[in-house]
């Protein structure tokens, strides 16, 4: 196994490990990955147009486009997830407020899939936690008075 492939096998286990991802989306990145790392191999992309790139103010992906039912796309590199908050942290250094202001997304869009959204939505009425918070409310309110 070539060297490029071993390390992008190594970065998409690590990414697995910490993800859930299907068959297809850890082919789709492990292909990502090793195209990348060829690329910076072969000297195509350089570190200044990667800063060049994400320092414009182009977005990489268009608003309308960008907010889909099973992925949520970053306007700065493009890179598709299920929510944005860790990876706007983690890669660009930036905030969710930050980011909104940026590209102009209102406050009530939310950052992260739809699908995933209600998924957490479902979840929490199945557990009760509207319920059990609606509780502990009251209870606080009875108590301060």
């Amino acid at each position: 196994m070539s060297k490029l492939l071993e390390m992008a096998v190594e970065i998409v286990s690590a990414h697995a490990s910490t993800s859930r991802m299907s068959k297809e989306e850890l082919l789709a990145e492990l292909s990502e990955i090793h195209s990348a790392l060829k690329q910076l191999d072969d000297g195509e992309q350089t570190a200044e147009t990667t800063e060049e790139s994400v320092a414009s103010n182009e977005p990489a992906v268009p608003l309308k486009k960008a907010f889909g039912k099973d992925k949520v796309y970053c306007m700065i590199c493009g890179k598709g997830m299920t929510t944005l908050g860790r990876h706007l942290r983690m890669v660009h250094g930036m905030t969710p407020v930050e980011y909104r202001k940026k590209f102009g997304i209102p406050r009530s869009q939310s950052l992260a899939a739809k699908n995933y959204s209600e998924q957490r939505k479902q979840m929490a009425i199945e557990r009760g936690l509207g319920d059990k918070l609606a509780a502990a409310r009251a209870a606080r309110k009875t108590a301060e008075k």
